[in-house]
């Protein structure tokens, strides 16, 4: 988590909100699981920030530095 950098892509199973301080420098997210209700959606729509969630395989789709 530590390596993600303002601007990345958050790629992920879920967030929790423990990882707010991560989602802040994210200019997108995209989990595995989750609805419209979920903790990523409902903070991406108060950053202001496009998410992707319950994507069911993102992670093992979406590599590390893949562009």
């Amino acid at each position: 988590m530590d390596r993600i950098q303002a601007g990345d892509v958050l790629v992920t199973d879920m967030t929790d909100p423990d990882w707010e301080p991560i989602m802040k420098k994210a200019s997108a997210i995209v989990t595995n699981r989750g609805g419209r209700t979920c903790h990523a959606a409902i903070i991406a729509r108060e950053l202001g920030i496009p998410a992707v969630v319950g994507c069911g395989n993102a992670t093992d789709i979406l590599k590390e530095g893949q562009m």
